[in-house]
């Protein structure tokens, strides 16, 4: 059994981690509200954004479409793009994001696809490199950047971008956590390219008949690549806001259950605290009784 001074040395530690936890709960909560507004403030756009490429789209066909909307007509070889988080100590997050993106890799390798992986975030490169380490074509460390805006997102896009038009790849997944609720985030597959056409505007009266200057097709050249810039920013900005409500969680548990420690171990320290004093007691009354 510890003695009286370890246990005082555990409590004065459990103690010290808990003042920690708590503090951490409370910065990621205030943390939380600005990049759940961020992503909540990012999605009116990328809808926007999908539904005028849906719109255009319906006037594009054949050789004709640009290569992000149309594809390259096979299957073969992917490109999966994983981001999660830079930081821990939030729980299962980053968990829940590699294991769906890797039921995903490994399910394409099982039909004997060509699987290139790029990863967004410290955690997730650290947890795929273990796995898929030949596989990994780039890496990014988003922890330096104290906001998230187009410009954080653009090298990610440009990378996928240039395997792209290299011919290297055929398809691009993209996943990241949906952020539905503060106890509630969602592992999600998106597909990037070839671009998903839905959310296009549906008229109750008479179809309206547009004339583009420039062409469906000029204009959707140039806004593909806007819109693959924005799915992954609204994904990054959807991370940030999930990262920060699984630690908020998961440093509240750590809060409760070191609460539920110095409960423990003040039980055990003042047992063993009094055993010793009736101990004593005992030793003194028999030592007078001997006299």
């Amino acid at each position: 059994m510890a003695s009286l001074k370890e246990m005082r040395n555990r409590i004065s530690s459990v103690k010290a981690t808990q003042k920690i936890t708590k503090a951490m709960q409370m910065v990621a909560a205030a943390k939380l509200r600005r990049s759940q507004d961020a992503a909540e403030a990012a999605r009116p756009y990328a809808r926007r954004l999908a539904s005028v490429i849906a719109n255009l789209a319906t006037g594009v066909s054949g050789d004709g479409a640009p290569a992000l909307l149309a594809g390259t007509g096979r299957d073969d070889r992917h490109l999966v793009v994983v981001a999660a988080a830079d930081r821990g100590l939030a729980g299962g997050f980053t968990s829940s994001i590699v294991r769906a993106s890797r039921a995903h890799i490994d399910g394409l390798i099982a039909q004997g696809k060509d699987v290139k992986i790029v990863c967004v975030g410290k955690k997730v490169t650290a947890q795929l490199r273990r796995l898929y380490a030949g596989r990994i074509v780039e890496n990014f460390d988003l922890s330096a950047y104290r906001q998230l805006t187009l410009s954080v997102a653009q090298p990610i896009a440009d990378v996928v971008t240039k395997l792209y038009e290299a011919g290297d790849i055929d398809v691009v997944t993209l996943f990241y956590s949906r952020f539905k609720s503060v106890v509630q985030q969602i592992p999600t597959a998106l597909q990037l390219i070839p671009a998903v056409v839905e959310g296009g505007e549906v008229a109750s009266g008479p179809a309206a008949v547009y004339e583009y200057e420039p062409s469906e097709e000029a204009i959707l050249e140039t806004l593909l690549p806007r819109n693959l810039t924005v799915q992954i920013l609204s994904a990054l900005l959807d991370n940030m806001a999930g990262f920060y409500a699984s630690q908020m969680t998961a440093m509240d548990n750590a809060t409760r259950n070191a609460g539920d420690m110095i409960k423990r171990y003040t039980l055990e320290y003042n047992r063993s605290r009094q055993a010793q004093i009736t101990k004593e007691l005992i030793e003194i009354i028999s030592g007078a009784e001997a006299v």
